[in-house]
């Protein structure tokens, strides 16, 4: 299968509670990667841990392409192809750097962020994520959730089934039980999606998917889905008229074609 091309955007925004940004994010067009992170730790630590995480993975795309012979800190797990490898490398080592810094810095201690990427590659589109940012894919006219949150939330779901009012009050909403920078090392999800020429896949921190119903992210995203730039900006609008209780960012990538 040749490899999809695709037209992407993002945007980011502080919301209407926040008094900071903690939320970051990369469209890399030349290496095909787009990723979205939600920094957390307050003040300005969760900042300082999306900036890393993203940095991070711009500088380890950057070092790999010009040079695709360069050591790697991570061994290569033979079972999984050359990009998935690059991808999750990228993520670990900007886990370990958020990880080390918070260790040496009392001010940043307990920092941490999500992250969530698609690099498009030549046999469709690697998904890999860390903690509660999402990918949805709308296709043909629906929207379907691609990741799986990381969330305590989440994991009660999976355990038992909770009723909708249960999940609507769930107090811990919040709370995620996988990020960059709360343990030295750390697991990556990752999938491999068949993209088709017209799918636009979203990205986004849970400032976007927690405010908006996934309903209203995909109402816009098909009423605006010929203008990426003003679907982003819809996007975030109606974040904020929904209270737009935390930072929001979103990134859109769509499929023009294939080859």
């Amino acid at each position: 299968m040749a490899r999809a091309r695709v037209i992407a955007t993002g945007e980011t925004n502080v919301g209407m509670k926040r008094t900071h940004n903690e939320d970051n994010y990369t469209c890399l067009d030349e290496d095909h990667l787009y990723v979205v992170a939600d920094g957390m730790g307050g003040h300005a630590s969760g900042e300082v841990a999306s900036q890393m995480a993203i940095d991070t993975l711009r500088e380890f795309f950057k070092a790999t392409t010009a040079d695709p012979e360069a050591t790697w800190p991570y061994k290569m797990d033979k079972s999984r192809g050359y990009e998935e490898n690059r991808l999750i490398t990228s993520i670990k080592l900007a886990n370990l750097r958020i990880y080390e810094a918070a260790q040496r810095d009392p001010k940043l201690r307990g920092m941490g962020t999500t992250a969530v990427g698609i690099l498009v590659v030549d046999d469709g589109v690697l998904i890999a994520h860390v903690g509660d940012s999402r990918v949805y894919r709308v296709r043909g006219g629906k929207m379907e959730q691609l990741t799986e949150d990381h969330s305590l939330l989440n994991d009660y779901i999976k355990m038992k089934r909770l009723s909708e009012e249960e999940i609507a009050n769930f107090p811990h909403k919040n709370v995620i039980v996988r990020a960059l920078g709360m343990k030295e090392t750390v697991k990556v999800d990752t999938q491999l999606d068949k993209p088709q020429p017209g799918d636009i896949y979203v990205l986004c921190s849970d400032g976007l998917c927690g405010p908006a119903s996934d309903q209203e992210i995909e109402e816009i995203v098909l009423a605006e889905q010929k203008d990426m730039k003003a679907a982003a900006s819809k996007l975030i609008e109606r974040a904020n008229s929904n209270g737009g209780p935390d930072n929001i960012t979103v990134v859109l990538a769509k499929v023009i074609g294939i080859g």
